[in-house]
């Protein structure tokens, strides 16, 4: 189970330095914003349509869950202008490796604290090194 869910990483990571290589030249049509806009309407309307036919009906309110936990639809929009922003001016490749890169650290941090209800996970070694090897990625492709 764990290499299929590995597999649906991987293909998600594919599909995020896709959006980004959209993204750029729609920005450059017609405005960051409305890019980052277009994105999420078409991303909610088909959210709908999958909630409609596939999502239990006895789901429970937005509004009985704590509020931070609804935080991911604020930094979603911000992700987006920002792979909006840099992939037309520095690329895909080095877009997604400064990307991966901040998220490896920021996952090894909650990761390591358990935070955001996670469960803990401490940095060792290996991931350390995992980090290491993802900037000296980010500083080979700066440098090409």
């Amino acid at each position: 189970m764990q290499i299929l869910l590995l597999f649906l990483a991987i293909l998600g990571g594919m599909g995020l330095s896709v959006e980004a290589g959209l993204l750029g030249p729609l920005g450059t049509e017609v405005g960051k914003l409305w890019a980052t806009l277009s994105i999420f309407g078409v991303g909610a309307a088909l959210t709908f349509l999958l909630m409609l036919f596939f999502s239990p009906r006895n789901s429970p309110s937005f509004f009985s869950l704590p509020s931070w936990q609804l935080l991911g639809g604020v930094i979603g929009p911000i992700y987006v202008i920002i792979l909006t922003t840099t992939a037309p001016i520095i690329g895909v490749a080095l877009t997604m490796i400064g990307i991966l890169a901040g998220q490896v650290f920021k996952s090894l941090i909650i990761d390591h604290y358990g935070l955001l209800g996670n469960q803990q996970r401490k940095v060792d070694r290996k991931r350390l090194f995992a980090l290491i090897s993802i900037v000296i990625a980010l500083l080979l492709v700066a440098k090409a």
